[in-house]
């Protein structure tokens, strides 16, 4: 065990010597197209106009620059705030022939769920969803049942939510402010090769400052933003009905800093672009192809994860499975978000290593057929 922990070190070093050495020459860059000028998502035809990813939204959104039917498009912000022992996930969702708006609460510590969702038919941009997930905005649902409201202002997103008697008779609600400092996110353009009006928009916001409270079964639960952070992914999108991916995701602090980071594969043509990205202190550090290896027929047992450029290795050790299944015949899901602890390092475009010593995170396989 010691000789493989210091081949690993030995490894790590000559990874991080040479990407020193080639962060000199300006030459430490992943084969990712990255974009830089602000321009429309869409050409007139309805196809992509660049595919790649961006640090900040440079591509603008339209539904009018989208040229599949109405009843495909997919527009949806969905918010993962997690505290000590315990998170909150809330979506609100227009697919199209269905909304769904949902709130999830996970306690880490029993390896529970409570998961509520208000289904609606044939929402097809009655929602309003916002176009551009930078500018001051409102994302909300309401019903007889559930209100449900993103507030959107500049530095700070605010979830509310009331959902009456979401477990044992009684009420759930939370009040959650995110502070959002200016910062890299990531964003990516991702086309399908079978369907030129097929593709997915999409931005993950990590590392966010969680504050506020959660309220269930009568018991309050607090969020400090010194430990506790939210991710926000803002999806929008027309896909190819059968798609299978796995996305990972984590906040922390690490030596002082804010630490995160978004992994994924699997999903579209990824030739322009992959959507992996350390974020530390603000900056975002691109690298290539991540995977995840684990036991499908168990996902409780312990992953290993690794990147082709090896400047991400770790064991990751779950904690809880919150699986989900739905066949419906038409619609049909199966998905393992899996929350666990990190243990492995990182390494930035300079350089230099970062240790993640049981670094609380989540990675996922879903299957959705929709």
């Amino acid at each position: 065990m010691k000789k493989m922990q210091a081949q690993a070190r030995d490894k790590s070093t000559e990874i991080s010597a040479d990407l020193a050495a080639r962060s000199l020459t300006g030459t430490a860059r992943t084969r990712s197209h990255e974009l830089t000028q602000r321009k429309t998502l869409h050409k007139h035809d309805g196809t992509l106009r660049e595919p790649g990813w961006s640090r900040r939204p440079v591509q603008i959104y339209s539904r009018a620059g989208v040229k599949a039917p109405k009843i495909r498009l997919k527009e949806w912000d969905y918010y993962l705030v997690v505290g000590q022992g315990f998170g909150v996930a809330l979506t609100i969702a227009d697919n199209g022939y269905m909304g769904l708006n949902s709130v999830t609460f996970m306690d880490y510590e029993t390896a529970g769920s409570i998961d509520k969702s208000v289904p609606t038919l044939f929402p097809m941009g009655k929602y309003g969803m916002p176009e551009d997930s930078t500018v001051p905005s409102v994302s909300s649902f309401e019903n007889s049942t559930l209100k449900l409201r993103f507030d959107v202002r500049e530095g700070t997103r605010r979830l509310s939510c009331r959902y009456k008697k979401f477990h044992n008779g009684r009420d759930f609600a939370c009040e959650i402010t995110l502070a959002e400092p200016d910062m890299d996110s990531l964003t990516i353009a991702t086309p399908w090769a079978e369907d030129p009006l097929a593709f997915y928009y999409n931005r993950k916001i990590n590392c966010m400052p969680a504050g506020g409270w959660v309220e269930l079964d009568g018991e309050r639960h607090e969020f400090n933003p010194y430990t506790d952070f939210g991710t926000l992914d803002w999806g929008r999108g027309v896909w190819t009905y059968d798609n299978r991916w796995k996305w990972g995701s984590g906040n922390g602090v690490v030596d002082g800093k804010p630490f995160g980071f978004n992994l994924g594969y699997g999903f579209g043509d990824t030739r322009a672009a992959s959507e992996n990205l350390l974020i530390y202190d603000g900056i975002g550090h691109k690298i290539d192809d991540v995977t995840f290896h684990f036991d499908k027929n168990d996902y409780t047992k312990p992953w290993r994860w690794d990147s082709s450029d090896g400047r991400l290795e770790g064991d990751f050790v779950p904690v809880f499975d919150h699986a989900t299944k739905v066949d419906a015949k038409i619609l049909c899901t199966d998905g393992h978000q899996v929350f666990g602890k990190l243990t492995g390092f990182c390494v930035l475009d300079d350089g230099r290593r970062l240790e993640l010593k049981d670094f609380f995170c989540f990675a996922e396989d879903v299957r959705m057929k929709y």
